[in-house]
């Protein structure tokens, strides 16, 4: 097994540290916008010096413990050969605990979980971040209200239109971009303290500490507002590959963390001086003459967040398939020199869809705010709780220090979670629901892929078997290479016996295919291929494929030459069994799961195109199964 290709090899560190400034910080940095309105305007909290001032402690604390200390310290130390994110954490926890079964599953289904439920997360994201940049209409004239919800709509519309051709060409612009938003926080914080220094007290934690002990009712709902100022912190580990650690860690303590802080305070000294604008404090820091060009950069910024979510889900959404938990899907590269960059058509539309439902339900970003905080605080849990079984059980780590590193942060992330769930009646329930479907949809797949495999077992036919008996009696042979693609090693292709039955011929070289992928990003090429000769010019083969490797067929049999088989690729055919999936009351799953599965496997894109097989030497020769 190798590391993750080095993407970011031999690119200068300040290159880097720009690309992480645009894609890992996007999500975060929109926060400013609405996060500390929320705090105040969520929990009907009246806006007093105290209260602003704990608040502000709070918001600090939260970042410095959940991103500076839990992301950036220690969760960026757990990647899976480079790679970083829940799926990565989820394969590597599972591989930590590979002599515990029970475990294992329970783990993998925790991932699973994590998984779906950021489908949610990326659905709320797209729609808060950029319906609260637009609301700075409202402060341009509070006439335009009617007009923010189609603005932010047209916005989106216009944002996943672009997906298919790729970001290529505006993915450059990320970068500086957001430098530029992240400067412009900063220096709207830094006037607005420099008015009045005195804010800077809530640097201290005893602000925090007081507020919680003299208003705990209060405090324990401003939480689930507060939460929303290091929403996209999981960005920082999802995106380690195409960057590095140094470079994330250097953009979030020489810049970002920087500008975020300096903002809060700059709200807060504002809100000391004019409590009235606690509906909308972000851009009462802004002179008048500069709040357009204001709303133009919070738009371009808020775009940047979602774009960067959006590649992410498709990423993700990748990884789930090869990893077996969703059905093949049309995959799109929107990029001939990066791998990464891709487009699917079904998750870009639904995203979309929903994203647009939840704008026109919602209507605004503090009715949006109370679906937000549920869905990444899932996820922080999560993330905690497979940490602790990676530095347990991969790292070997003493029990007491694994307890002691992510026991505080289990704690924090219970807090945030406890907080958020009582919003589950205010909207909360609509990320849980997306993620809820999303979960019964992978479980669904990934057990019917399990049934469909037992099944295909129990009636199948030993491959060395069968070929003995066939060549008793010898069938005409043709020339060229066949690839009978199997699910299993082993087993008798159904598209072989369909082959023989009907054309009753066997090719000069004949070659049995199963693609296994596994729980680790990358396989490098030396371990891509197994090779056992079955005599007679047959040959099984195993390829084996990461979950970030791409599963070409073609290119890893060219391979085989090293082994002595050499194909030629104009009189190569592939044959492929397409099972139809006919539900029956004996399959192990309720019924509606049954027709859940057989619609999800008769809806899947073609095992040809997922494999990169050529599409005019593919045959495909189906047969029925029931469960």
């Amino acid at each position: 097994m190798q590391a993750a290709p080095s993407s970011h090899a031999g690119t200068p560190l300040a290159a880097l540290t720009l690309g992480a400034v645009g894609v890992v910080y996007g999500d975060i940095g929109t926060s400013p916008l609405y996060a500390l309105k929320e705090a105040f305007t969520h929990g009907q909290m009246p806006v007093t010096p105290d209260n602003v001032l704990g608040i502000l402690s709070l918001m600090f604390w939260t970042i410095t413990v959940i991103v500076s200390l839990k992301y950036v310290t220690l969760i960026l130390r757990a990647d899976n050969h480079g790679e970083g994110g829940l799926v990565a954490m989820m394969a590597l926890a599972s591989q930590a605990v590979k002599d515990r079964p029970a475990l294992r599953r329970r783990l993998l289904l925790l991932g699973v979980f994590g998984t779906a439920i950021f489908f949610g997360d990326g659905v709320i994201t797209p729609a808060i971040s950029v319906l609260s940049a637009v609301e700075g209409l409202e402060v341009v004239a509070p006439a335009l209200h009617p007009y923010v919800v189609p603005v932010t709509l047209v916005v989106l519309t216009a944002l996943f239109a672009v997906q298919r051709h790729g970001t290529g060409a505006v993915g450059r612009w990320f970068g500086p971009v957001t430098v530029l938003w992240f400067l412009v926080l900063a220096g709207l914080g830094l006037v607005h303290i420099a008015r009045n220094p005195a804010v800077l007290a809530a640097l201290g934690p005893q602000h925090a500490l007081g507020f919680v002990l003299d208003h705990p009712g209060l405090a324990f709902i401003a939480l689930g507002a507060i939460i929303l100022c290091v929403t996209g912190a999981e960005a920082l580990y999802a995106d380690l590959s195409h960057f590095g650690k140094r470079p994330i860690r250097l953009a979030w303590f020489g810049l970002v963390m920087p500008a975020l802080v300096l903002n809060y305070f700059g709200q807060g000294a504002l809100l000391l001086d004019r409590p009235e604008v606690v509906s909308n404090p972000f851009y009462a820091m802004a002179p008048r003459w500069a709040l357009l060009p204001l709303i133009g950069l919070a738009t371009c910024a808020t775009v940047i967040a979602s774009q960067a979510l959006i590649s992410a889900a498709f990423s993700v959404t990748k990884q789930a398939i090869q990893l077996g938990y969703l059905p093949r899907l049309r995959i799109t590269h929107t990029s001939v020199r990066a791998a990464g960059q891709i487009y699917i058509p079904a998750v870009n539309w639904g995203l979309y869809a929903c994203i647009v439902a939840a704008v026109v339900a919602f209507g605004s970003s503090s009715a949006l705010a109370s679906a937000y905080g549920i869905a990444v605080t899932i996820d922080m849990l999560i993330t905690t709780l497979m940490t602790f079984f990676v530095i347990r059980y991969a790292w070997r780590y003493p029990w007491v220090l694994c307890v002691a590193a992510t026991g505080l942060f289990f704690v924090v992330d219970a807090l945030f979670f406890a907080a958020n769930a009582v919003k589950i009646l205010d909207g909360g329930w609509f990320p849980v629901a997306i993620g809820v479907v999303m979960f019964t949809l992978m479980t669904t797949w990934q057990r019917g892929r399990s049934l469909l495999g037992e099944r295909l077992r129990a009636e199948a036919i030993e491959l060395p078997a069968f070929l003995e008996a066939a060549f008793t009696s010898p069938p005409t042979r043709v020339e060229g290479t066949a690839v009978f693609l199997s699910a299993e090693p082993g087993i008798t292709p159904n598209a072989l016996l369909h082959n023989l039955k009907h054309n009753k011929v066997l090719h000069e070289t004949n070659l049995f295919v199963t693609v296994r992928h596994h729980e680790v990003p990358w396989i490098s090429f030396d371990r891509r291929l197994e090779v056992h000769s079955l005599g007679h010019h047959c040959w099984q083969v195993v390829l084996h494929f990461g979950f970030k490797n791409e599963p070409d067929v073609p290119e890893a049999l060219a391979l085989l030459q090293s082994q002595g088989v050499t194909l030629d690729e104009m009189n190569t055919s592939y044959f492929l069994s397409r099972e139809i999936v006919v539900p029956s009351l004996r399959s192990g799953m309720a019924a509606w799961r049954d027709k859940l599965f057989a619609s999800l496997h008769r809806n899947a894109a073609a095992a040809a195109d997922f494999l990169h097989l050529p599409a005019n030497r593919v045959v495909e020769l189906g047969a029925k199964v029931a469960l």
